[in-house]
């Protein structure tokens, strides 16, 4: 008997370690595949024109119809090691600032619109579909969740308006939490494991919601306070990625919602924890860190959305795929033109119908709208439809929406201008750097051994070329006088960020308790307003 339970136990630990290599090799796979997918637009230009994350998707889509499954994509993985890295991310780089001025818009997309989406895409699927209410409800859940990656990250790169950039990424934080909640509901309801009451519902919504906030903004503040103590970059970076993954799965075990935790502990961190704890260089080396890290799960779950469909199973579902698509499309707009100018109405942050036409068609399904899908419990009958259905919409969105996006930026006149600003700032960047290389040269005149010539023929190259600099530099201004107001606010910019840090350096000394609110940000205002 003891033989056999050691054999037993033998045979088990060699399956544990083979396991353990099989699921090494198969993330090295996804890696491999997802770096070759990076390099792609450097070798051949043509796809400099898709976005990443959608071309990862188009490749991830090459291999499903080859029949080559990658891994297991399960709701788990999503939420739980995918998301925490990069909601934190979004967060963590998210300005209060600029959250705060769109703040009612933000949260009337992500809480009323979340429920028009949900109501909108049931009724739709109920009446035209004909599928029983609590599935509709799913479907409509698992969709209420946007997810514009791809479209902020072309947002950047074509210097679109930063502001709407704020609205989608603010919109999408918000809504994913409200998307989760509101999906455990209707799961129960759908399983019948809990009454429809609406008094019930809300006590619910505001302690899960309470919970998390309470939570992120505890291990924020805690650890914000924490790195005062000390600076080791390494640790403080550390501290945030323990802060983003602690939380989510502390918030949940305490019936909360990880999602709104990780918000809120990402948004203090981002705002108030690297100002008062953490020197510019901690910073910068936390913010590269967290760019790296929503880079390298985006590469996987991006190419994993695409590897996991199944073509035959689509194919089946392609009528009720066709009306979510369009009760979703239809819900969204009336959500988007009916919050936007009712937040026109109620606040002074105004909304163009051209920007709200864009938070419309640019609100794009991703993973967690794929992990919603893929958690409903085997025991639901129309499973399989849900979760084909979501695969379906997600596609569209990401490979349709997201492709046409920049053409309707160009058609509306919402392209940046930033290419333009780039030649400006390089121009810019050489003059400051040859002003220093000239008060060197002054500074180093008297230096023993170098004969007065040298100096006068170095002094004469660096005017010369600052002269040449500033003709280009002045051409630019006149044929683009937008460039002024860019370089305007850019002073501005940093003038705040200078009185930021220097409140900072009293609460890092101790010489201030908190704080202050930023003074020569009420000045800018008022001047402004005038």
């Amino acid at each position: 008997m003891a033989i056999a339970q050691v054999l037993i136990s033998q045979v088990e630990s060699a399956m544990r370690e083979v396991t353990i290599e099989t699921n090494l090799k198969q993330f090295l796979l996804v890696l491999s595949v997802s770096l070759s997918v990076a390099t792609l637009p450097k070798i051949v230009t043509w796809f400099r024109k898709i976005p990443y994350t959608l071309l990862l998707v188009i490749v991830g889509l090459g291999l499903a119809f080859l029949d080559v499954r990658l891994v297991h994509l399960s709701p788990e993985l999503i939420l739980s090691i995918f998301l925490p890295p990069l909601v934190f991310e979004a967060a963590w780089n998210l300005q209060w600032s600029r959250l705060k001025q769109d703040l009612v818009p933000i949260c009337l997309f992500a809480v009323v619109g979340v429920l028009i989406s949900i109501a909108g895409i049931a009724l739709g699927l109920n009446q035209l579909a004909g599928l029983s209410l609590p599935t509709a409800l799913l479907i409509g859940a698992s969709l209420s969740a946007t997810d514009p990656v791809s479209v902020v990250a072309l947002f950047r790169e074509l210097g679109v308006d930063k502001r709407l950039s704020t609205l989608m990424e603010g919109e999408s934080l918000f809504n994913d939490g409200m998307a989760i909640v509101a999906f455990s509901f209707l799961s129960s309801f759908a399983l019948e494991t809990a009454q429809f009451q609406v008094q019930s519902i809300l006590v619910q919504f505001f302690a899960v919601v309470g919970i998390g906030f309470g939570v992120g903004s505890l291990i924020g503040f805690g650890i914000s306070y924490l790195t005062q103590r000390f600076d080791l970059p390494l640790v403080e970076q550390s501290l945030t990625l323990m802060s983003a993954y602690g939380t989510y799965l502390i918030t949940e075990d305490l019936g909360g919602s990880g999602v709104i935790g990780v918000v809120t502990v990402g948004l203090i961190l981002g705002n108030f924890g690297s100002r008062i704890g953490m020197n510019p260089r901690t910073r910068i080396i936390v913010t590269e860190f967290w760019d790296f890290l929503a880079f390298f799960v985006n590469s996987i779950v991006f190419l994993l959305i695409g590897d996991q469909v199944h073509f035959l199973v689509l194919g089946n579902n392609l009528s009720i795929i066709a009306v979510t698509l369009g009760a979703m499309l239809l819900t969204r707009a009336a959500a988007i033109y009916s919050l936007g100018f009712l937040s026109n109405r109620l606040t002074y942050s105004d909304i163009p119908l051209r920007e709200q036409t864009i938070l419309w068609w640019g609100g794009l399904r991703g993973s967690v709208s794929i992990a919603l899908a893929l958690s409903i419990p085997t025991l639901l009958a129309d499973r399989e439809s849900i979760i084909a259905t979501v695969f379906g919409v997600v596609l569209f969105t990401l490979l349709v929406q997201g492709l046409t996006i920049q053409p309707l930026l160009k058609r509306l006149h919402l392209l940046g201008d930033q290419p333009i600003r780039e030649q400006y700032m390089e121009r810019v960047a050489h003059q400051v750097a040859l002003n220093r290389v000239l008060k060197h040269l002054s500074q180093a005149e008297q230096r023993p051994g170098i004969e007065p010539e040298f100096y006068r023929y170095q002094e004469t190259l660096v005017k010369g070329e600052l002269d040449r600099l500033q003709q280009e530099i002045d051409q630019l201004q006149d044929e683009y006088p937008n460039l002024q107001g860019f370089t305007t606010e850019q002073l501005r910019e940093e003038l705040l960020a200078i009185e930021a840090d220097t409140y900072a350096e009293f609460v890092q000394a101790g010489r201030l308790n908190r704080e202050l609110a930023p003074l020569l940000q009420i000045v800018f205002q008022e001047d402004v307003g005038k």
